[in-house]
């Protein structure tokens, strides 16, 4: 099980992101965005090595406010071959540095997600060590869903995808075999849940 410590990052999470979002094709803001934490969950590494976490951002820092899903993954050394999946390093209070990645391209991540998928790993609490996270569903698709552009392909494993902008009561797209629900804080305060991740 993964411990999450209390202690500081230098620099945060979020300044990494608000670096690196911009940058990406499927960023809709028009300004160095504004986030806040509005959800997410994480996988555990069986190795213990890699620090896993999906979060759920909300872009205050332009026009419309927009949720981001950008899952991580977190390292103690760089990985070979995916340096165009860093988003930096950042020096954390008990670790040392850390090599944070947009973990759709961390073969880690991948091959937990998929275990999630398959019902041989639990989701974690985001927050709190060794909590499962029973918020966190797979849902299989019994029907196609409308097409759409919000699920980006890893590129690494075909048919494995994060869906970057995700909806309430959103699903995985057209063709589809199973997706992630999670759930996070809209603007009025209340809950909502949606498609993160997709497997097709």
């Amino acid at each position: 099980m993964s411990v999450i410590h209390d202690t500081t990052m230098v620099p945060s999470k979020r300044e990494l992101m608000a670096g690196w979002l911009p940058k990406q094709a499927w960023f809709e803001g028009d300004a160095t965005p504004v986030l806040s934490v509005v959800g997410g969950f994480r996988l555990d590494d069986p190795a213990g090595e890699v620090g896993l976490e999906m979060i759920l951002v909300l872009d205050s820092g332009s026009g419309d406010p927009v949720v981001y899903h950008v899952p991580l993954s977190y390292r103690g050394a760089a990985l070979a071959g995916a340096e165009d999946h860093l988003l930096g390093t950042s020096e954390h209070g008990v670790l040392g540095t850390r090599w944070i990645y947009d973990a759709a391209g961390d073969p880690v991540w991948q091959e937990q997600m998929r275990a999630l998928v398959a019902g041989k790993a639990r989701a974690q609490h985001q927050n709190d060590s060794n909590v499962p996270d029973g918020s966190i569903t797979v849902v299989p698709a019994l029907q196609a869903a409308p097409a759409d552009a919000r699920a980006t392909d890893t590129g690494e494993h075909p048919g494995l995808a994060v869906i970057r902008r995700p909806e309430a009561d959103g699903s995985g797209s057209a063709g589809a075999l199973a997706w992630v629900n999670a759930p996070w804080t809209d603007l009025e305060g209340g809950s909502v849940s949606g498609a993160v991740v997709e497997l097709s």
